[in-house]
């Protein structure tokens, strides 16, 4: 995992190096808004988000036996990660500068996309994961939720982002399985 923030001071607006724009659609129906209580059993402590990529799910244990089930877009082909981390930030309507990997792709973006801007790929809030350029965010495009669709992020529809962002806190642990 690879990790850059950049805080500026004067205007205290984050500026992050993470995720992928809305391109790419989902390979599935469009996600909705909808957190699910669901079973979950295995070995991960109450409090901890698990994210199983391959099924585009990110759970929120609850307890031994039950976990809220929410939809995400996670890593394109090759774009993909596995591993533990932890959240170690958490903002609101953030801005957002694409890191080098995106700006090569997409050379025509602006450095900077304001917080709150319809074009910003953050969404409403974003949680940045210790270790890497990675973030668990919102979107401003929703379709491409439920799919394989960034540099690596885990992408979440703004009102799941915003529910998530509630029920956690800096120094949740964070488990991605492939």
């Amino acid at each position: 995992m690879r990790f850059a923030a950049i805080r500026t001071a004067t205007a205290k607006a984050v500026v992050f190096a993470a995720a992928a724009l809305g391109a790419g659609l989902a390979t599935t129906a469009p996600a909705s808004a909808r957190p699910e209580m669901v079973d979950m059993a295995g070995d991960f402590s109450p409090g901890t988000i698990v994210v199983k990529t391959g099924e585009r799910k990110l759970y929120l244990v609850l307890d031994g036996r039950h976990a809220m089930r929410y939809p995400v877009g996670v890593g394109k082909a090759g774009r993909q990660w596995a591993g533990t981390t932890k959240i170690d930030g958490k903002y609101k309507y953030p801005a957002w500068a694409p890191p080098a990997e995106v700006k090569r792709d997409k050379p025509n973006l602006p450095d900077v996309i304001a917080g709150g801007s319809p074009h910003n790929p953050m969404g409403v809030a974003a949680m940045t994961l210790a270790g890497g350029d990675y973030a668990i965010h919102g979107t401003n495009v929703p379709g491409s939720v439920g799919g394989f669709v960034s540099y690596g992020c885990i992408r979440m529809l703004n009102a799941d982002i915003t529910d998530l962002y509630e029920r956690v806190s800096i120094g949740t642990t964070v488990v991605v399985t492939r």
